[in-house]
């Protein structure tokens, strides 16, 4: 039975989700990557491998949210919670723009007091650089929304009129809602994160998606997940990419109350195969080099990865758990000739750069 549903799948076959548990219970390392890796080659026939230059600035530390797995934000009480400064802003983007970044990604805490219009503001004022905005994510958009009193598909048209240009996938972590109140009750729900991002695809804007797996999740609820993301795909075929990262515990609420062992490599290469197996209508899967470091991100590109993600020119998030990976481009282009691949830097929607 395993085998006819590695063969189905490697042959183009979409799987159920009673053979996606099925394979993540009893199907080797081995198998896993070989299925991964022929789906991306039927996908990706050439061995090219994209990458994007840009670079990640959080507006904002302060937050209400106060997710448990996360390290980085402050409380709006805390003197030590800062927004950045309009002259801080405009120096991120150039020094990112004269390293050949072509796009900003814009995320922060939910700040308590900000306007819609300082949201609107802060875009019109970055798009004066010719930038990429990729920027926000559904909780955000849900908590503007409840500051404004306005629904979250105004809220999306007035930020995309403002300068928007796309949307990450932030804010997922798991799709489930027992999950989600465990670790973040203040965030909005499952369904309210899938709603915004099929009111965004409808407005014709591309997104990201992503995953936080390896804290309190089971593997049927990583299941709901994906099966969500699958589900809204097949409606709007508004997702570009889909990134699977594991939760990193280091001076976070959620270790601290409960201890979580770091996600391996083993399986973190487990559940990106399983990703590309069970996702059959997305066609880029990203690398996490941020979570896990250049030499398995390498090996990811065998086990159903074709893209290297970001550059990452600056990231705090992950950082404030105590993961400082850092790679160049030419780091990047490196790592990824030397696994046998060619190179190619990209757009957020896959086109070259």
């Amino acid at each position: 039975m395993m085998q006819a549903i590695l063969d189905k799948a490697a042959g183009g076959g979409r799987i159920s989700g009673d053979e996606f548990l099925v394979l993540a219970g009893k199907a080797d390392l081995y198998e896993l990557g070989f299925t991964a890796d022929a789906i991306r080659k039927r996908k990706h026939p050439q061995p090219v491998v994209t990458y994007v230059i840009d670079r990640n600035i959080n507006y904002t530390d302060i937050c209400i949210s106060a997710c448990k797995f996360c390290a980085f934000f402050k409380a709006p009480e805390d003197p030590q919670g800062s927004m950045l400064t309009r002259e801080e802003l405009l120096a991120k983007i150039s020094e990112t723009q004269a390293l050949g970044g072509t796009q900003i990604l814009l995320q922060g805490g939910l700040h308590p007091d900000k306007p819609l219009e300082f949201y609107e503001d802060m875009l019109r004022f970055m798009k004066e650089t010719g930038i990429h905005v990729h920027g926000f994510s559904p909780p955000e958009i849900c908590h503007f929304a409840e500051l404004s009193g306005r629904s979250t598909l105004e809220v999306l048209k007035r930020l995309m009129a403002a300068g928007l240009d796309s949307m990450p996938g932030g804010g997922a972590e798991i799709l489930t809602d027992r999950v989600r109140e465990m670790l973040a009750p203040r965030k909005c729900s499952a369904d309210r994160w899938i709603a915004v991002m099929e009111e965004a695809h409808t407005l014709g804007m591309r997104t990201t998606a992503t995953m936080m797996f390896g804290h309190v999740e089971t593997m049927e609820e990583r299941l709901e997940h994906l099966q969500r993301l699958r589900d809204l795909q097949d409606r709007t075929g508004g997702f570009t990419a889909f990134i699977p990262w594991p939760f990193q515990p280091d001076n976070t609420a959620l270790a601290a109350a409960t201890p979580i062992e770091k996600t391996t490599g083993f399986a973190y290469l487990r559940m990106l195969a399983l990703s590309r197996i069970f996702l059959d209508n997305f066609d880029n899967i990203q690398a996490s080099w941020v979570t896990q470091g250049p030499k398995i991100a390498q090996v990811s590109l065998f086990f159903g990865a074709n893209d290297f993600g970001s550059t990452m020119i600056e990231e705090n998030v992950v950082a404030a758990a105590g993961v400082h990976f850092r790679l160049s481009e030419d780091e990047i282009r490196h790592l990824v000739t030397d696994a046998g691949f060619k190179p190619r830097q990209r757009l957020m929607d896959y086109t070259p750069a």
